[in-house]
C-alpha cells in the first residue's frame, strides 16, 4: 500500500506521479507466481488514520511517500511482521520488494504455527476436555483452552453439547481425519476425527 503524504496542491502535484510510477514499478516485480499488488490509498484522510487501517486489515508493506522522501528518492516503508518502520531508498525497495514480502510470510506462517503447536492437545476424557475449556474466572471469562483433537460423530447431541460450552468443530485435519476411535461426547465408535476450539 502507497500512502501518498502533502500538505498541500504543490506537494500533491509532486507526489503522486512518483506514487503512481512507483505502483508500476513495482507491479513488475513477481512473487509467488504472480504480479505484486499495489494500491495507491489518495484518501482525504490524516496519514495516521489511514496507516492505521491498513496496519488494522494486515498489509504487509506501507509506504508512505511525502515531500521529503522525494527529495531523497525513497520511501518510509512499515513492516507488518515486524513493526518495523525505516527510510529506504527507491532502488533498495524495488530490489529487495520479493524478499521483504517472503520473510514476511515465513515469519507470520512460523509464528502461527508455533502457536498453534504450543495451545493444541489431544483429548481421550471428557472430564479434562470440559475443563480445558472452563474459564479460570467465571464472572470475567478471559481467552482460554486452544485446539482440542478428539474423535467426534456428527450428531444433534454433540452438537447441542458443543453449543452450550461455546464451541465447534473447527476442521476435520487432512492428515490423520479417519481415524477409529470413539466419540468423546458419546462413547459411539467413529472414525471423525477433528480440531475443536472457541471462536471470538
Amino acid at each position: 500500500m502507497i500512502l501518498p503524504i502533502y500538505r498541500s496542491d504543490e506537494d500533491r502535484a509532486s507526489v503522486l506521479p512518483y506514487c503512481e510510477q512507483l505502483k508500476k514499478d513495482l507491479e513488475k516485480i513477481e512473487f509467488a507466481g504472480d504480479r505484486l499488488r499495489v494500491q495507491i490509498d489518495d484518501r482525504d484522510l490524516r496519514g495516521g488514520e489511514k496507516n492505521w487501517q491498513h496496519v488494522k486489515r494486515g498489509v504487509p508493506l506501507r509506504l508512505e511517500v511525502g515531500p521529503k522522501d522525494l527529495a531523497k528518492d525513497s520511501v518510509f516503508m512499515g513492516r507488518r511482521d515486524t513493526g518495523e518502520k525505516k527510510s529506504i531508498t527507491r532502488a533498495e525497495l524495488l530490489a529487495s520488494a520479493a524478499t521483504l514480502l517472503e520473510e514476511i510470510q515465513t515469519g507470520l506462517f512460523q509464528r502461527a504455527k508455533q502457536l498453534r503447536d504450543a495451545n493444541i492437545r489431544s483429548f481421550t476424557n471428557l472430564d479434562e476436555f470440559k475443563a480445558w475449556f472452563k474459564p479460570a474466572n467465571e464472572e470475567r471469562p478471559e481467552i482460554h483452552g486452544g485446539f482440542a483433537i478428539c474423535h467426534f460423530v456428527d450428531e444433534p447431541a454433540v452438537n447441542d453439547l458443543l453449543k452450550e460450552m461455546k464451541l465447534s468443530v473447527r476442521c476435520v485435519p487432512l492428515d490423520g481425519g479417519n481415524t477409529p476411535g470413539t466419540c468423546l461426547f458419546t462413547g459411539k465408535p467413529t472414525q471423525l476425527r477433528g480440531i475443536i476450539a472457541k471462536a471470538y
